[in-house]
């Protein structure tokens, strides 16, 4: 058993940023991190395009950047969070250049400010093609100089501990539910240990995992989103998933290579197996239009013309410029024998981000007491039913800061977060568990499960597949469920779990929601209805 003041699940932007304030403020104080494989392994390493924010007040304006947020969300974001996170994100950019992560400049020394899908201004903040990856370098390299911050690796959360594991009835209706900290599979020993903690964080990242093609790494299986849903927390919006429209054709390869919207913010053209450019039958914005619109005019692009995918052409883009600013797309695409100089990028879209997620206020707090979320995990209400590029890293930053603050204001206000006797919490039970004996009974489950949501609960959907989707889940549920209460626990089978959950809850939203908005269309209900609302299971 181990005890610390502050935990924190996950070790992207969103709980790095808020395990070095919490350090920082509190330094007689412990902080602990956990993640599931090496400290960098996360969706923010993989986050590409930028980080927006108003930087040039003379062309660009907050209203603007709200407008373009509520614009994309299609009238489902909550206009007073909207604004919080584009007021005070620039504040948070600078907070994380100061820890020296690095934004490529002009010539003259000023940002070079990027333009992306559904943005009215050039205001994205980027460091070449790997602005995630940098951003995680600078805050590592920050975590490291605090003696009070210890970074656990290879460490697999399996449960959050509430007044469930006491023998007390939880349900949804209980007001009171209250985290004391997580049950961890240590990845190292193979033994499950108790940690219990003050204030915990969840920042465990999206779970692109649920589709056989994402963008997402391997480990993005919604651990998160699925635990506090199993602990009786409230969870919003899942329906909404990102397919992000151009990643990387390469069929059987997973995750796919992101081809950043960056490229068509630079000039970078849609076209279909006939050489068309035809984003300008769909939007009048055309290749520079909000995701979801672009996602759907491929996906129908390809449905019309019988292929895989459509191209990304960039042949007439400056070469030198091209390099400077996507190295790694212009390397990738040459490992693979394609000269985008001279070829069309193959581009498909893919599972990309959740846009819901547990439930959360302006504080980051969840519906259970001294637990927060933050990041893609987290539903705040900045993204309402599409999320604006960019907009990601932002919120992360802006609601870890805000975690911090609120957990701040309860300590400094000589609130003690309420503890049980760490002993009276009870050993993870293994009892009458076995090794499992054939693997092939939790991978080939795993492959069912994403085979179900892409074919069924894709980009459009439609009644009839939601129903057959939800009947497959409840088979998967059954079988995966008497697997794990006879087995020992495994990251495999943990991740099997959470994939299944996401499924049904992205599949419940999708049957509540009787409307086509922003992600979610469904044509059988064609048409937005007048009642927006959220969908809190």
């Amino acid at each position: 058993m181990q005890q610390t003041d502050f935990l924190v699940i996950g070790s992207g932007i969103a709980g790095l940023t808020y395990a070095l304030k919490v350090a920082k403020q509190f330094p007689d104080k412990k902080v602990l991190i956990i993640t599931k494989t090496q400290a960098d392994e996360t969706n923010t390493k993989y986050a590409q395009g930028g980080v927006a924010g108003v930087w040039d007040e003379v062309n660009d304006s907050y209203d603007k950047h709200i407008e373009d947020t509520l614009i994309a969300g299609d009238g489902l974001c909550k206009r007073d969070i909207v604004e919080i996170v584009v007021k005070e994100g620039p504040q948070r950019i600078k907070e994380i250049i100061n820890y020296g992560a690095e934004f490529d400049k002009t010539e003259s020394g000023e940002y070079a400010l990027g333009m992306e899908g559904g943005h009215s201004k050039h205001r994205i903040l980027h460091h070449k093609d790997v602005t995630g990856q940098e951003m995680e370098r600078a805050l590592l390299s920050q975590v490291r100089l605090h003696k009070n911050i210890k970074l656990i690796k290879h460490c697999f959360v399996v449960d959050i501990i509430t007044q469930h594991h006491f023998g007390y009835l939880v349900t949804k209706a209980t007001t009171d539910i209250t985290c004391y900290g997580v049950y961890v599979l240590n990845l190292e020993t193979n033994t499950i240990q108790k940690i219990i903690a003050g204030i915990t964080l969840l920042a465990s990242g999206g779970c692109g995992q649920a589709y056989r093609t994402t963008t997402n790494p391997k480990i993005a299986t919604g651990d998160g989103i699925a635990m506090v849903y199993r602990a009786k927390g409230r969870i919003e919006n899942m329906e909404f998933i990102q397919f992000h429209p151009t990643a990387l054709y390469e069929p059987g390869v997973s995750p796919s290579f992101l081809i950043t919207e960056a490229v068509r913010g630079d000039g970078g053209i849609l076209r279909n197996k006939d050489g068309e450019g035809f984003m300008e039958r769909y939007d009048s914005r055309k290749d520079l239009a909000p995701r979801d619109i672009v996602a759907r005019a491929i996906d129908s692009e390809m449905k019309r013309t019988g292929t895989e995918h459509v191209y990304l052409d960039c042949r007439h883009m400056n070469e030198e410029k091209f390099i400077h600013h996507f190295p790694n797309i212009y390397e990738k695409c040459k490992s693979i024998g394609i000269d985008v100089m001279q070829q069309m990028i193959p581009v498909a879209p893919a599972a990309h981000y959740s846009c819901g997620g547990i439930k959360t206020d302006e504080w980051a707090r969840t519906s259970i007491i001294n637990l927060y979320a933050a990041g893609e995990c987290a539903s705040t209400g900045l993204h309402g039913a599409n999320r604006l590029a960019s907009n990601s890293l932002l919120e992360a930053m802006v609601f870890s800061h805000r975690a911090y603050l609120h957990a701040t204001g309860l300590l400094q206000g000589n609130h003690t977060p309420a503890a049980m006797n760490a002993a009276a919490i009870p050993d993870w039970d293994a009892q009458g568990t076995t090794d499992p004996r054939e693997m092939i009974l939790i991978t080939q489950s795993q492959k069912e499960l994403q085979q179900i949501m892409s074919d069924y609960v894709g980009i459009v959907r439609t009644d009839v597949r939601l129903r057959r989707a939800m009947k497959r889940l409840d088979l998967l549920y059954e079988e995966t469920e008497q697997l794990y209460a006879s087995t020992k626990v495994s990251p495999q089978i943990c991740e099997l779990r959470s994939l299944i959950t996401v499924g049904y809850l992205i599949v419940k939203g999708a049957q509540f929601r009787k409307e086509s908005r922003g992600l979610h269309f469904n044509t059988d209900h064609p048409g937005k209805s007048a009642l927006l609302q959220d969908i809190v299971l």
